[in-house]
């Protein structure tokens, strides 16, 4: 596995990205930054950390997905893996906040962004980026977010950690290569947050509405049970869960 470690940078992904375009990399290649300014988020959100204390880094995958309707799968299993480390670390009420941001005692943890890059022969190659709050402290008007340390009060081996995330993302990533998705399914339907309980949404034209959500299908889509008994599917940009 080839590590390469970064005092600063913009964003591991773009890091990662701009490497492929001028050089051969390995599968697997891992970039991890101290301090990273310009991360991003899902629909282009920014990701702040204090330098230091937490974890962001972006691993390379090639040979993994077929073709572009197993993207889902990809997603699935990244955030699994972040929860797995999470719960044998014993943080309390992990959960995954659909699509992929990681929680602990009801607070963001971390994010997760993939980013696919279809080549012209086919070959999909995957850029999987990873933020994660570890040892950070404040979290001044983001009432929403937290930490390792917040939510248990202890510091962490952020070495140590990444070692963990590694080991159980390479473990699920072989799940998906040999198309055993149903453990991994099992287990993000097990911690998908706020999963059977009414719930408040606001879609994408500003309108609030109650739901319960029923699960994630295999398309990423979120499956929600309105009020006159109706389930509708919702895509990434088309609904928030307000929480």
């Amino acid at each position: 596995m080839n590590i390469i470690k970064l005092s600063a940078i913009g964003s591991t992904n773009d890091f990662l990205k701009e490497k492929l375009s001028e050089q051969y990399l390995e599968n697997f290649t891992v970039v991890v930054a101290e301090n990273q300014t310009s991360g991003k988020g899902q629909m282009g959100s920014v990701w702040e950390v204090e330098s230091g204390k937490n974890l962001t880094f972006s691993v390379l995958v090639k040979d993994l997905l077929l073709d572009v309707q197993s993207v889902f799968h990809l997603n699935v299993a990244v955030a699994v893996s972040v929860a797995t480390v999470f719960k044998n670390n014993s943080i309390p009420k992990t959960a995954i906040k659909w699509p992929n941001d990681i929680l602990a005692d009801n607070r963001k943890i971390g994010g997760i962004l993939i980013e696919n890059i279809l080549k012209s022969d086919r070959e999909i190659l995957s850029i999987i980026g990873i933020g994660l709050n570890v040892n950070q402290q404040n979290f001044e008007n983001l009432p929403k977010a937290g930490s390792l340390y917040t939510v248990t009060g202890k510091q962490f081996d952020k070495e140590l950690l990444l070692q963990q995330l590694l080991e159980e993302l390479k473990r699920n990533l072989t799940l998906v290569q040999r198309g055993f998705y149903e453990e991994i399914w099992q287990t993000y339907d097990s911690l998908l947050y706020r999963k059977g309980i009414p719930s408040s949404f606001e879609n994408s034209e500003g309108n609030r509405f109650m739901g319960i959500i029923q699960k994630v299908n295999t398309n990423g889509k979120l499956e929600v049970l309105l009020e006159n008994d109706e389930v509708i599917e919702f895509g990434i940009k088309e609904v928030t869960l307000l929480y």
